[in-house]
């Protein structure tokens, strides 16, 4: 007699690794991981991009560089910025620049501004800024994801203010 498994098993056991690897692919879901990932990239540029004004504003005696002061328009970073009137996470983009190029000024406390990971360059950086009456900075994305499977449910907003 030859020993051996018969095609039927073989069938069978096939048939039960595939049922669950299909189900860990679908609990695991990678695209979701990939938005979070994202979105938490997107927190870590906008904490690094508030660190970075702020020590610029304690090395210039209070003074940070060059906001629009006005709570209803935002401006976006980057050194060539178009796209005026849009918006940007809720906010219309505006102010007597649309754009604010922070790269120079905050260049002894950061090599390179973060951009975001999925529709931002260094010279767009789709991360924006404001400032108030008070002087308080916000930093926000402009392009957060939805957490949920492809992109969709509940989108949070990055903004961080101090």
């Amino acid at each position: 007699m030859r020993r051996g498994f018969t095609l039927i098993e073989l069938i069978v056991v096939i048939a039960i690794i595939t049922i669950i690897a299909a189900t860990v692919f679908v609990a695991v879901d990678p695209a979701k991981q990939l938005h979070k990932a994202r979105n938490s990239s997107r927190w870590s540029d906008a904490t690094s991009l508030l660190e970075g004004i702020k020590k610029y504003q304690f090395d210039n005696d209070g003074i940070l560089p060059p906001i629009d002061n006005d709570e209803r328009t935002v401006q976006l970073i980057g050194s060539s910025v178009s796209g005026c009137g849009g918006t940007c996470a809720g906010y219309t983009v505006a102010g007597s620049s649309c754009g604010v190029d922070l790269a120079t000024a905050l260049r002894p406390y950061m090599k390179d501004l973060p951009f975001d990971p999925r529709s931002g360059s260094l010279t767009n950086t789709r991360y924006y800024i404001n400032k108030d009456e008070f002087s308080l900075v916000s930093i926000g994305a402009c392009d957060p994801e939805g957490e949920g499977a492809g992109g969709q449910g509940e989108v949070p907003e990055i903004e961080l203010t101090r």
